[in-house]
């Protein structure tokens, strides 16, 4: 060897650490807690201009790009024609794609693609602009290189269909494979919901998938839009992870990040209520997992947060500043938002109220408990608003069977919402009318399966069916677009989130009501087991706790009678 190569040898052996040397220190580390998971397609929905061998998309392959060009597919466009597919991977998912390229002739040039992404083919199939369709929080409509032999990957997005559009005149795409990269947490679904009605059943686990998307770095709102943490949206999202997946780190971890960004007097993303929910949020995650070192580490702020709420409320009325805010269909009766904005304090406070007892603050828990008994005095108008009347019978300002026969049970799932659809569904228990609300579950939450749908929506309405076209396929000449043509407020055509984590209520709901597994004391040391069937003839499941799993069996005989077998933790008291 020439001395000079020597030379550099010993100098680069000297100078360049080995790779156990520039390992990064545990400090420095930032672990992902999601796996990656290749999905392939599931069904070619349309192609257009010359495109060769396209079912071999469908084939799984192993992500390798390969010298030999067998089962190519071959996109090819001509001076002024063009080439598209559109495929469907079969579900909602989080991630991205990735193309894997062969060799196709006239040398290495890359070639040129726009990807659309889409939570429904109609939103796949559009434009920038075109009813709504927008790269809001996260791209879905761009265009990218792809390489000679290699393969190249997009961003990440909320979706199940992908249009491919190759841009190069005169040239070919030759494609080996096209997959999506699923990214999601891998843990077990602990929970589990079964009965004699399938239709049940699927909605239990699609509101139990629809969180699951979410479980993201933090607990977000939506996969698509919005990718961020809504602090009262997380209310139903925790209360799902509670009943399906049991204690897991992205809970903390958001609602400290929620807390952290909100410097007092601010409100949690602006909105009053939402500081309130992560007061119920603490409350409803001590109950469950009893970690009190956690609990105790947000008593400055809840302090704070006490007294911030206690100083908008003037002779027994709440006043709130910053955005006043239930949900989004009850947004403009301002009646509503009031009687909704009185029940969310009375039940803020009195968590507070428990949380400091727990926390030996007295002095807290007085304030609260002043606070409340004085606005108990003052019982506002629900002016026909499910979401008002749910949270008066809730919080017992009205009584439960008035809330259900004047206002929750008049149109039966209309007027109903995602979000707010699970108080409601809580506020029917409250009045024993559990075979109801099991009718509005399958008619409301049931009717997004019907057209298509893998996961529960930001928003839906029952006037937007008649006519309506599948979400999974080209929207037919004569019909409705039931993405493109509706939504409102910040959910507008495309730009509505078809992956919404506030609405999997009735994943909770069934739980606790149908199998009867209701929590009674802190950590999930003692439950009560009171089933109602109402008109199902059995119902069995599993619910987490931190000790184990409960398991269940209810069972109509044919006297009628309901009949159980329950088994749980040793450390856990049942009462029946």
């Amino acid at each position: 060897m020439p001395k000079i190569l020597l030379h550099l040898l010993s100098f680069t052996l000297l100078t360049v650490p080995c790779l156990a040397q520039m390992k990064l220190s545990d400090d420095k580390k930032h672990i992902s807690p999601l796996t990656r998971e290749y999905v392939y397609p599931t069904r070619i929905i349309w192609s257009e201009g010359q495109v060769g061998r396209v079912e071999n998309l469908l084939i799984a392959g192993d992500g390798q790009a390969s010298l030999t060009n067998e089962k190519i597919v071959i996109l090819k466009n001509g001076d002024k024609s063009t080439s598209s597919i559109l495929l469907d991977f079969g579900k909602e998912l989080s991630g991205s794609v990735e193309l894997v390229t062969g060799m196709w002739g006239g040398g290495n040039t890359p070639r040129n693609v726009r990807i659309r992404l889409g939570e429904s083919v109609s939103e796949a199939m559009s434009e920038i602009g075109e009813k709504g369709a927008t790269n809001d929080h996260a791209m879905r409509d761009f265009k990218m290189q792809l390489p000679w032999l290699g393969k190249n990957q997009t961003g990440e997005s909320g979706f199940r269909f992908v249009r491919i559009d190759f841009l190069d005149p005169n040239a070919e795409l030759h494609l080996r494979e096209v997959r999506a990269v699923f990214t999601y947490r891998d843990i077990p679904y602990l929970g589990s919901f079964k009965s004699s009605d399938e239709r049940l059943n699927k909605i239990w686990d699609v509101g139990a998938y629809t969180v699951h998307l979410n479980m993201q770095d933090y607990l977000w709102d939506a996969i698509k839009r919005d990718r961020l943490v809504w602090v009262g949206d997380l209310h139903p999202e925790v209360a799902t992870i509670n009943t399906v997946f049991g204690y897991n780190e992205v809970v903390p971890k958001s609602l400290d990040l929620a807390r952290d960004a909100t410097a007092l007097p601010g409100w949690m993303c602006g909105i009053s209520t939402y500081s309130m929910w992560w007061i119920v949020l603490h409350h409803d995650w001590y109950m469950h997992h009893g970690d009190l070192a956690y609990l105790t580490e947000q008593k400055s702020y809840l302090q704070g947060l006490v007294k911030q709420i206690v100083n908008k409320v003037k002779d027994g009325k709440e006043q709130m500043d910053g955005t006043r805010f239930l949900d989004w269909p009850s947004s403009e009766d301002s009646v509503a938002v009031h009687a909704g904005l009185q029940a969310m304090t009375i039940l803020a406070l009195e968590r507070a109220a428990a949380i400091s007892e727990i926390l030996k603050d007295m002095e807290t828990k007085a304030i609260c408990e002043s606070t409340v008994k004085e606005m108990r005095k003052y019982v506002p108008d629900h002016h026909n608003s499910k979401q008002a009347a749910a949270l008066l019978s809730l919080t017992g300002l009205m009584d439960a069977d008035k809330a259900y026969h004047d206002v929750l049970k008049v149109g039966g799932a209309k007027n109903f919402s995602t979000f707010y659809g699970y108080y409601m569904l809580e506020a029917m228990a409250k009045a024993g009318k559990y075979q109801e609300a099991m009718d509005i579950i399958s008619e409301y939450w049931g009717a997004m399966l019907d057209i298509g749908a893998t996961t529960f929506w930001e928003d839906f309405n029952m006037d937007w069916l008649p006519n309506a076209s599948r979400i999974d396929e080209l929207v037919p000449a004569g019909k409705v677009d039931i993405h493109g043509d509706f939504g409102a407020y910040c959910y507008v055509g495309h730009r509505h989130s078809f992956c919404h984590g506030w609405a999997s209520g009735p994943t909770v709901w069934l739980s606790e009501h149908i199998l009867g597994i209701k929590l009674l004391k802190p950590g999930g040391r003692e439950y009560k087991i009171e089933p109602h069937l109402g008109n199902l003839t059995y119902a069995e499941g599993t619910y987490p706790t931190k000790y184990g799993v409960i398991r269940v069996k209810h069972t109509r005989n044919k006297d009628g009678k309901i009949v159980s077998e329950i088994k749980a933790p040793k450390e856990v008291r049942i009462i029946k």
